[in-house]
């Protein structure tokens, strides 16, 4: 029997708030209410809602969505054994059941036939069909549904149903101010303030650039990616090159552009 002990987080995780977003998810879950979390890639999105159920004590089950994952991968299927069949609940049912924090990463990236199974649980009803097992499961009362996305990313053909959109509150997520963003760096890589200021320096140089070559700016993720790798003892420019150059574009004249750009900052 799960009891929601292996999917405890057991320690704070490190999260800088950027505004009201910790009052405002503590109060959408004491309502039991889903919440969607917008915002670019690497902006901390996935932080925050470990963070928040570290805060809240409750356990999070994680699902990172893709366009493979079936409603079956969600909520259960029956499995062959020696025994015969047994059911084996998926993430979305193991949350409801428990009463645990399902958290949905990228929820666009599934089909939009599998993200209708999660409707009945973002209203009224906070029920799960099992069809397949012929069982109709009633949510835990510290259940709750999160999802996240990043609507700037997604094109038409990707993009949340009006029918979805409309089950859930949600909360809008950014890059952080610099300043803040400076501190980030500093507490997970560990290196002085005076050399967080030129990464912050250099990712917001490359930011500007979104939609003018660069599908997606720098996220504070590889931020954080090219400071561990400075803390090594990586050269700064040839730790950029690495972590916020070669992973977000394959153009030869976007990579000159900000290579000049780092070049110029550690000069």
């Amino acid at each position: 029997m799960i009891d929601g002990e292996q999917f405890r987080v057991r320690s704070e995780p490190f999260y800088q708030p950027q505004g009201k977003e910790i009052e405002l998810f503590a109060a959408a879950y004491a309502a039991r209410l889903p919440v969607m979390v917008k915002g670019p890639t690497g902006c901390g999105k996935s932080r925050f809602i470990e963070y928040m159920a570290w805060k809240l004590d409750r356990p999070l089950v994680t699902v990172a969505c893709n366009e493979d994952m079936t409603a079956a991968d969600l909520v259960g299927r029956y499995l062959l054994s020696a025994d015969g069949t047994h059911w084996l609940d998926g993430p979305l049912t193991t949350a409801a059941r428990i009463g645990a924090i399902c958290y949905l990463d990228e929820i666009v990236e599934a089909r939009q036939d599998t993200t209708v199974v999660i409707h009945p649980l973002t209203d009224h009803r906070r029920c799960l069909p099992l069809d397949k097992k012929g069982e109709l499961l009633r949510a835990h009362a510290d259940f709750q549904l999160v999802i996240s996305y990043n609507p700037g990313y997604q094109s038409l053909m990707k993009d949340l149903k009006q029918s979805t959109k409309q089950r859930f509150t949600a909360l809008d997520f950014d890059y952080p101010p610099a300043a803040l963003e400076g501190a980030i760096l500093v507490r997970e890589a560990g290196i002085a303030p005076a050399l967080a200021e030129p990464l912050v320096q250099l990712a917001a140089s490359a930011r500007r650039l979104r939609g003018h070559g660069l599908d997606e700016g720098v996220s504070t993720r590889l931020l954080v990616y090219a400071a561990r790798l400075i803390a090594a003892g990586v050269d700064p420019g040839d730790a950029c090159r690495m972590a916020l150059v070669r992973p977000i574009t394959d153009d030869a004249d976007v990579r000159a552009a900000l290579e000049q750009v780092i070049d110029a900052v550690f000069a």
